[in-house]
């Protein structure tokens, strides 16, 4: 098991890939503790940990308030004794617009949410991962920042800024034993993926299957990369089978975009 002793955080557990994560981060042997604003899908991650014979606990937390912020990372040390990884997954998407007609508003609660908030939790970790004498840290990135999808432009340059932000602390947290990458994901095939091939093919007038196998078709493997599968990219940078790779970026696309 490639986490075990590992005491690990991660942001954002909704129906998609955070739950997935979860899940087979306990598989491996870490003690996992879950935030998300909303607690429903929490409480079925921690019922099928238990029954696996784990132990992960969902807490409710707004990643921009420095309180619920506080009382994860406390909830984390006083269950577990430390925090050893860190995968900052809770984004906000501020909607489908051209850049300069996304609203103002909504483009600040994105970077609200996926900067400010995953350094507000970096920040209350990073003390209990200098204890411990290591660390890892996950920011979770999108394709769109690599390769610009109209209508994501407000989302993506939250996600870009992220980016900057992992290579900074990488540089800047190294020397305390903890790493810092970035893994950035393409299309995930989970609950996001599905509600989008419906609402397309309803738009278009063709079947879901057609939508899917267009945009599979995009990449060598002739398929969109399933949620789950895509975890084990974060698992593997949150191990110390990772141990020398810090600041990089794990494109985890199907081989969609490759960088030069």
């Amino acid at each position: 098991m490639i986490l075990q002793d590992e005491v690990v955080i991660i942001t954002g557990v909704g129906p998609g890939m955070g739950s997935k994560l979860a899940l087979r981060a306990a598989a491996e042997g870490a003690k996992v503790v879950m935030a998300a604003r909303s607690a429903d899908v929490m409480k079925q991650v921690e019922k099928d940990v238990l029954a696996a014979g784990g132990e992960a606990v969902g807490v409710q937390c707004d990643v921009r308030r420095a309180e619920d912020v506080d009382a994860l990372v406390s909830t984390a040390v006083d269950r577990f004794g430390t925090v050893t990884g860190l995968v900052n997954s809770a984004f906000g998407h501020p909607g489908f617009f051209d850049l300069l007609d996304t609203p103002e508003k909504a483009i600040r609660r994105s970077m609200d949410i996926i900067l400010y908030g995953a350094l507000n939790v970096t920040r209350s970790v990073v003390p209990h991962m200098k204890a411990a004498g290591r660390g890892s840290i996950v920011n979770i990135g999108t394709m769109t920042t690599r390769k610009p999808m109209r209508g994501e432009a407000g989302y993506a340059v939250a996600k870009a800024a992220m980016a900057t932000a992992t290579q900074f602390l990488a540089l800047e947290l190294g020397s305390s034993g903890i790493r810092v990458n970035q893994a950035v994901m393409g299309w995930l095939d989970g609950p996001g993926v599905r509600f989008y091939l419906k609402m397309t093919a309803d738009a278009r007038g063709v079947s879901e299957q057609e939508v899917y196998d267009e945009i599979a078709s995009r990449n060598p493997l002739g398929r969109i990369p399933t949620d789950e599968a895509c975890a084990g990219a974060v698992l593997f940078l949150l191990s110390r089978l990772s141990s020398e790779v810090t600041g990089a970026t794990l494109d985890v696309n199907g081989g969609e975009y490759m960088p030069a």
